[in-house]
């Protein structure tokens, strides 16, 4: 004689519908506190300027060159390293393509001044009429 009568166990189950709530809430977390702001790929001290214009005042993006502070060589937003002959062929080549083409420099503080010739002297010889520098704007100092 059998008194007890064993019940048949459920398989366990997972609840996908509760997964997917989750996973959607995690998405979502994500995409709102991700900063979609594009960053250079190179840490530059600028120079300080009483006059810097804000970043986006000017109408056409300009290519930009950046000379770190080793006096390496770097092209465009993809920043690239370039030599200073190729940096001079690539500015003939898109100047040719674009003639009113806008050269930025953005040197480290303590770029060689000797590399910041070079660039103004490969934008000449292309024959880009303006060539800017980056700067960032002056701080005031306290107690002054």
């Amino acid at each position: 004689m059998r008194f007890f009568i064993r019940k048949r166990r459920q398989t366990p189950t997972v609840i996908i519908v509760a997964l997917i709530d989750v996973l959607i809430v995690l998405l979502i977390f994500l995409m709102v506190t991700t900063t979609f702001r594009q960053q250079p790929a190179l840490r530059l001290a600028l120079p300080e300027s009483e006059h810097a214009q804000r970043p986006g005042a000017s109408e056409a993006a300009p290519l930009v060159v950046w000379i770190d502070e080793k006096g390496a060589l770097w092209l465009g937003h993809e920043t690239r390293p370039v030599t200073a002959e190729r940096l001079k062929q690539e500015l003939i080549a898109r100047a040719q393509k674009d003639p009113g083409l806008k050269l930025a420099i953005s040197a480290d503080r303590n770029a060689p001044f000797g590399q910041v010739i070079k660039v103004m002297d490969a934008a000449k010889a292309a024959g880009i009429k303006s060539v800017n520098a980056f700067t960032k704007e002056r701080q005031e100092r306290v107690g002054q």
